[in-house]
């Protein structure tokens, strides 16, 4: 019991630190994509 008890601890703690560079990607591919949609919108269409 007590094994599995830390492999949860530890799952979940690698979870935590990879959440944080999850938001970042989550953060710039949302930035990049809005970017390139106000983008088409300046642009003159052809």
């Amino acid at each position: 019991m007590q094994t599995v008890v830390k492999g949860y601890r530890g799952l979940s703690f690698l979870v935590g630190l990879n959440t944080d560079g999850l938001f970042v990607l989550a953060t710039i591919a949302s930035a990049l994509a809005v970017g390139a949609f106000l983008g088409m919108q300046a642009l003159p269409h052809p």
